[in-house]
C-alpha cells in the first residue's frame, strides 16, 4: 500500500496545469475503479466516486497553478520541506489529492470529489453536475495546520479592456524586463506587501514620461505579478535604473505607442493594490483586490483585477470602485466568475474536525481563510451540506517559492485518516 507521499510524487510526474489536466483525470479515474468506488466524471471534468453508504466526503482539486519551469517538477527536498527546482510545487492542492488517494485503498463506505480546474476561478466545482451523497464534506486546500477552516472569501474577476489604437512617434527605445520578483497567492498572502511587478513597470515608466510601445505584464488572475516585460521610448536617455528592471538600449528610433499609453499609465499607477480593509476579529484581511495582468490579447489591451471579500457587500464596493477607475481612463469592463461569500459557521461537523486535529496540534483553532474554497460553492448548490477545511503547511503556494511542510503533511494525514475511519 502506497503513502500519500509516493502518490504525491507520482503527481508531480503528470502535467497538470488548469485546463491541461486530461492525464491527471485518467490517472484518478483509474484509481477510483481500481479500488472498487463507482465513478462518474462530468463536463466540466469533476470526477465523483463512492463505494458503500458513504458518510463523509473528501474533496481536493486537480488542477495546479504552473509557475517558473512547471510541469516540468524538479523536487528538492531539505530541512523537513519539500519544493521544486525553479517552479511551483503543486503542493496546492496535490497533497489533499494523494490523501484522498491513500484513503480511497484503505476504507470503504465513504466519497470523494476532485474538481477540475479550481485555479481559474473555482470554475469546475460551479459547473459541478453531481449531487453529494454524504452529510458532510471535508475539504483539503487549506494551507495551514493550527486552522480548521469554516469560512472563505467571494471573488470576482474585473475584466477592463480598450481597443489597441497605434501611432507613430520617435525617441529612446528600451526592453524592460521584471523578471525575479517573487510573486505569492493573491489572497492569503495579499497582506504581505509582495511588489507587484505591473505597478512597479508602470510607475517607472510614468515617472520617466515614457510611452508604451508594447505591455505583457503578469501570469493569471490569482497571482501577484511576478513578471513583466515592457517596449517603451522616451524622450531621453535614461539615467539611472533601478537594480530590478533589466533594460536594453535600442538607440533613437521611429516606434508605434499606444495611443492610450498615457491613460493605462495613469490608470495601472492611480491603482490600489492590495488589502482594502482588515477584518480584526478574524485577523485576515476583509476586502482586497489585486492587479493580476496587464497585456495584449487580439488586438484588444487587457487589465484583469481580481478584487476578494469575506462579505457580499465588501466585493460589490470593490467591482464598483474598480469599475468606476477603468471606465474614467476609457476603458470597457466587464465581470465575470463571482462567487458567493462561506459565512463562517461552527456546527456538529465542524467541532469533530477540531476535535479530531486537537489529538495531533493541541492549539488548532477555527478560522475563516481569504481565499477561494470550495466549501462555498458546495453549500450554495446543496445548503443543508456541512461543510469544513483543513490542510498542511504550504508556504508561498502560486509561485516558484511554493515549499510543503512534510511534518505537517504527516500531522494533517494522521487526523484525516482518523475523521474517515471514525465517521
Amino acid at each position: 500500500m502506497k503513502t500519500y507521499m509516493e502518490y504525491f510524487k507520482e503527481i508531480c510526474t503528470i502535467p497538470h496545469a488548469s485546463f491541461e489536466t486530461d492525464k491527471m483525470q485518467e490517472f484518478l479515474v483509474n484509481h477510483c475503479k481500481k479500488n472498487g468506488f463507482e465513478v462518474s466524471v462530468d463536463k466540466a471534468g469533476n470526477i465523483h466516486a463512492f463505494k458503500g453508504k458513504p458518510r463523509i466526503c473528501l474533496q481536493a482539486h486537480y488542477d495546479m497553478v504552473c509557475v517558473g519551469d512547471a510541469p516540468n517538477i524538479k523536487l528538492i527536498q531539505k530541512d523537513g520541506f519539500l519544493s521544486a527546482k525553479n517552479s511551483s510545487l503543486g503542493a496546492d492542492n496535490g497533497v489533499g489529492v494523494a490523501y484522498m488517494m491513500c484513503m480511497m485503498d484503505r476504507y470503504d463506505d465513504f466519497e470523494v470529489i476532485f474538481t477540475n480546474n479550481e485555479e481559474v476561478g473555482l470554475w469546475g466545482v460551479a459547473k459541478f453536475e453531481g449531487v453529494v451523497k454524504s452529510p458532510n464534506l471535508l475539504n483539503l486546500d487549506s494551507e495551514e495546520d493550527d486552522r480548521v477552516s469554516i469560512g472563505c472569501a467571494g471573488s470576482v474577476d474585473i475584466d477592463a479592456t480598450i481597443k489597441i489604437d497605434k501611432t507613430k512617434s520617435n525617441g529612446y527605445l528600451y526592453e524592460l524586463v521584471i523578471d525575479d520578483f517573487p510573486g505569492g497567492h493573491s489572497g492569503i498572502e495579499i497582506h504581505k506587501n509582495i511588489p507587484n511587478s505591473i505597478k512597479f513597470i508602470a510607475k517607472f515608466i510614468k515617472e520617466n514620461k515614457g510611452k508604451i510601445v508594447e505591455f505583457n505584464a503578469g501570469e493569471r488572475r490569482n497571482s501577484i505579478a511576478a513578471n513583466a516585460k515592457v517596449k517603451a521610448i522616451f524622450d531621453k536617455e535614461l539615467g539611472k535604473i533601478p537594480d530590478y528592471i533589466k533594460a536594453e538600449f535600442f538607440g533613437k528610433k521611429d516606434a508605434q505607442i499606444y495611443t492610450f499609453s498615457d491613460k493605462l499609465l495613469n490608470m495601472l499607477c492611480i491603482f490600489s493594490q492590495g488589502v482594502r480593509a482588515f477584518n480584526t476579529k478574524l485577523n485576515i484581511p476583509e476586502d482586497s483586490i489585486n492587479l493580476s495582468t496587464a497585456k495584449e490579447k487580439d488586438d484588444v489591451f487587457e487589465v484583469l483585477f481580481f478584487a476578494r471579500s469575506m462579505s457580499k457587500d465588501g466585493l460589490e464596493n470593490s467591482k464598483f470602485e474598480t469599475i468606476a477607475l477603468a471606465k474614467s481612463f476609457g476603458f470597457d469592463v466587464r465581470t465575470e466568475n463571482q462567487t458567493t461569500p462561506w459565512k463562517p459557521e461552527i456546527n456538529e461537523f465542524s467541532e469533530y474536525i477540531l476535535n479530531s486535529l486537537k489529538k495531533y496540534k493541541s492549539d488548532v483553532k477555527f478560522t475563516a481563510v481569504h481565499a477561494g474554497l470550495e466549501c462555498g460553492v458546495f453549500l450554495a448548490k446543496q445548503p443543508n451540506l456541512k461543510v469544513t477545511s483543513i490542510g498542511p503547511n504550504i508556504f508561498s503556494p502560486h509561485s516558484i517559492n511554493e515549499r510543503f511542510d512534510m511534518a505537517s503533511g504527516d500531522l494533517i494525514f494522521k487526523a484525516v485518516d482518523e475523521i474517515v475511519k471514525n465517521a
